[in-house]
C-alpha cells in the first residue's frame, strides 16, 4: 500500500510540475496587467480615496483584485507543494497526497484567474441597430434625471425606509413624470401628450385616430418582487411587510404620479384602472399611500384581502414557442390583462442572475403562477446567463411575452422606475457611481413606447454601473430576438397567440457609443435605431405646471385649488413638498417667496 501511495503521489507531483512548466507565456499577460493595475490603484487611490469612483479606477480595480487572487493562489500552491515533498520523504503518503491535491487546487485557481478567457461578457458593438423602431417618435427613450427627487441617506442611516414619503419628493416625481410624457410625445402639455400617445397607439392597432375613450380599462403592471408570495415577506394576516424592507420595487411615489396623470390629465375613471403584480401582495405601506388618494382604483393581489382585488385566470392562452415536445400545463393570462384595453408596463431598474430584469421580465408577474411552478413551462430556463442559457441565438420566452396580443400588443407605454437602482432581483440598493450620478441615487425615470429600445437603454446603464452582475453571456439575446422577431437569429417561429401567425419586429435594439456621451444612432444623426432624450430637471418649488417658470399661470392654478381637499386636484395641480395636500395661505406664501423665478 505504501508503494502505491508513493507512486501515486510522485505521479501527482510530476503532473503538477509539468503543468507549471507548460504554463505558456501568454498566461502571464493578465497577471502583469493586474500588477500594473494594483500599483496604479495604490498610487492614485490611497492618497485620495474619492478617486476610486473614476472610470479608469473602476477598470483597474477588478484587474488588481484578480492579480491579488492569482498571487495568493501561486504562493499557497508552492507552499503545499513543498509540504508534499517533505511528507513523501517522511513516508507520510496520505498527507502528502492531500497536500498535492490542495496544491493542484490552488494552481487551478491561479490559472483560472489569469486565464485568457474573459469571465464577463465582451463589450457590445456600439451603434449597430437592429429591428424596427416603434412609437410616435420611433425608437425614442426619454430619460429624466432629478437628483432632488431622492433624499434618503441609505439603509444604515436610521432615516426610515426608502419608500417613506419624506425620503422621496413627490413634487419632483410628479415633475419627472410630466416631463417624461411631454418629451416622449413632443408636446408642451401633459393632456396633449397623452392624447397624442393614445392616438398613435390606436392608429397602429386599427382603432382609428382617436384618443382615450371613457370606459376603456387600463392595467398597470408594476414590479413587487420583494413582496412575492413565495418569500413570506408580507404577513397576509395583516398585510404588513416584515422582510426585505429596504429592498427595491416600483416605488409608491412613481405609482401615485402615474395615477395622477391618468386620472387628472387623461380623464380615466379610477374604477377603470387596475394596478399590481399578480404573484405579489400589495402591502400596507403601498396601500396607505395609493389608496388614500385613489380609493376606487383596483389594487391586484393573490389573496384579495382588505380591499384588494383578487387576481383570477382568464381563458386567454399564452403559447410558448420553444418547440419542445414535453407537455406542460396550459398558461392563461390573468383576467385583468384580458379585460384591459391598454396596459402600462412599469418596471424598475434592477440587475438579476440573468443580467437584468426590466420591462421584458416584469411581465413574469402577469401569469398568476410563479415562473418555475411545477408542471408549467419554466420561464427561467430561457433566460440568459450561466445559471440558465448562456448562448446567443436561442429561444427566449420574453419574446413570446412582449409579442402576445394581450400583453405587449396592448401595452401603450413602458416605464422604468430608476429612483433607486436594485443590485439584483431582490433590489438591494447602492448609490450609483457612474456619471452623472457620482455616488448618489440614480433619481431617474425612463419612458418609451418601444419595448426593445427602453430595455436596451436600461441594460446599458446597468452594464456600466454593475458589470459583475449584468455582464453575463447572452444578456441581450432576447433583445436581438425581439428586434428581429420576424426572422430571429435563433430561427424560432415566435407565435405567442398560437394562431399560426409569426411576429413582426417588436422594436429596435442597439448599444450606446460610450457611457460618458450616451449617444445612440438617432442622436448621431442617423435615421435609424434609438434616440435617447435626456432631461435634467431644476428643482423649483411652486412651478405647478412644470414649465420651468413661476408666474401667473401657477398663481391661477393655486387660486383654482383654494381649500380643496386631498385627492381632488385640477388638471395641473401638484402638491407642494411642504404642503398638507390642501391649498391654503401656506402654499401662497411659498409661491410668493419664489416669485418670479426662472432658471
Amino acid at each position: 500500500m505504501s508503494q502505491f501511495w508513493k507512486k501515486n503521489c510522485e505521479a501527482k507531483l510530476y503532473r503538477a510540475l509539468r503543468s507549471h512548466r507548460e504554463y505558456s507565456w501568454s498566461k502571464w499577460l493578465l497577471p502583469i496587467v493586474g500588477l500594473i493595475s494594483l500599483i496604479w490603484f495604490l498610487v492614485r487611490v490611497v492618497p485620495k480615496p474619492s478617486r476610486a469612483t473614476y472610470p479608469c479606477q473602476r477598470v483597474a480595480t477588478p484587474l488588481a483584485g484578480s492579480f491579488v487572487v492569482w498571487l495568493l493562489g501561486i504562493i499557497a500552491s508552492v507552499s503545499f507543494f513543498k509540504k508534499a515533498k517533505s511528507y513523501i520523504r517522511q513516508s507520510c503518503y496520505l498527507i502528502a497526497y492531500i497536500c498535492v491535491t490542495v496544491s493542484i487546487g490552488f494552481i487551478w485557481v491561479a490559472l483560472s484567474t489569469s486565464s485568457n478567457k474573459i469571465s464577463l461578457a465582451d463589450d457590445p458593438i456600439p451603434n449597430d441597430p437592429v429591428g424596427v423602431a416603434q412609437g410616435i417618435n420611433p425608437g425614442r427613450v426619454v430619460w429624466v434625471h432629478d437628483p432632488n427627487a431622492t433624499n434618503w441617506d441609505g439603509p444604515d442611516s436610521g432615516d426610515g425606509y426608502w419608500w417613506d414619503p419624506n425620503n422621496t419628493n413627490q413634487y419632483c416625481v410628479d415633475n419627472m413624470m410630466s416631463q417624461a410624457v411631454r418629451n416622449l410625445a413632443g408636446e408642451i402639455t401633459d393632456t396633449n401628450s397623452w392624447d397624442a400617445i393614445f392616438k398613435n397607439f390606436n392608429v397602429k392597432h386599427g382603432k382609428g385616430d382617436v384618443g382615450y375613450t371613457a370606459g376603456e380599462k387600463i392595467t398597470i403592471k408594476i414590479n413587487l418582487s420583494t413582496c412575492n408570495q413565495r418569500l413570506g415577506s408580507v404577513d397576509i394576516a395583516t398585510y404588513e411587510k416584515t422582510n426585505y424592507l429596504n429592498r427595491l420595487d416600483t416605488s409608491p411615489q412613481m405609482i401615485i404620479s402615474l395615477l395622477r396623470q391618468l386620472v387628472y390629465k387623461v380623464g380615466v375613471a379610477q374604477s377603470d384602472i387596475a394596478v399590481g403584480d399578480t404573484v405579489a401582495y400589495f402591502p400596507n405601506h403601498y396601500w396607505n399611500i395609493c389608496h388614500t388618494e385613489f380609493p376606487d382604483v383596483r389594487y391586484l393581489d393573490p389573496e384579495g384581502k382588505y380591499g384588494r382585488t383578487k387576481v383570477e385566470y382568464s381563458t386567454i392562452v399564452q403559447h410558448w414557442s420553444h418547440g419542445e415536445l414535453t407537455p406542460y400545463e396550459t398558461d392563461y393570462l390573468s383576467q385583468s390583462f384580458a379585460d384591459a384595453n391598454y396596459i402600462i408596463n412599469f418596471a424598475c431598474l434592477k440587475g438579476h442572475a440573468a443580467g437584468i430584469t426590466l420591462c421584458g421580465k416584469n411581465h413574469y408577474g402577469s401569469y398568476i403562477r410563479l415562473p418555475d411552478t411545477s408542471g408549467y413551462y419554466n420561464l427561467h430556463s430561457s433566460l440568459a446567463g450561466t445559471s440558465y442559457d448562456p448562448n446567443m441565438n436561442h429561444y427566449r420566452a420574453l419574446v413570446d411575452i412582449i409579442g402576445h396580443s394581450h400583453i405587449g400588443g396592448k401595452t401603450i407605454l413602458y416605464l422604468i422606475d430608476g429612483l433607486y437602482g436594485g443590485y439584483k432581483w431582490d433590489g438591494k440598493m447602492f448609490k450609483f457611481q457612474m456619471s452623472p450620478f457620482n455616488n448618489d441615487w440614480p433619481s431617474s425615470l425612463f419612458v418609451s413606447q418601444d419595448p426593445v429600445a427602453i430595455d436596451s437603454v436600461g441594460l446599458d446603464f446597468l452594464w456600466e454601473e454593475w458589470p459583475n452582475v449584468v455582464r453575463v453571456e447572452a444578456v441581450d439575446d432576447y433583445l436581438h430576438e425581439a428586434a428581429e422577431a420576424n426572422d430571429p437569429p435563433s430561427g424560432t417561429f415566435y407565435d405567442p397567440d398560437g394562431n399560426g401567425t409569426d411576429l413582426n419586429s417588436l422594436g429596435v435594439h442597439e448599444h450606446w457609443n460610450n457611457a460618458l456621451d450616451k449617444q445612440y444612432s438617432r442622436n448621431l444623426g442617423i435615421d435609424n435605431g434609438i434616440e435617447l432624450v435626456s432631461v435634467t430637471l431644476t428643482y423649483m418649488i411652486g412651478d405647478l405646471n412644470f414649465d420651468s417658470r413661476i408666474d401667473f399661470e401657477d398663481l391661477e392654478i393655486l387660486a383654482n385649488q383654494w381649500l380643496q381637499p386631498p385627492g381632488t386636484p385640477s388638471a395641473d395641480i401638484a402638491p407642494l413638498p411642504d404642503g398638507d395636500g390642501i391649498v391654503n395661505f401656506k402654499d401662497f406664501n411659498v409661491l410668493a417667496e419664489n416669485w418670479p423665478a426662472a432658471p
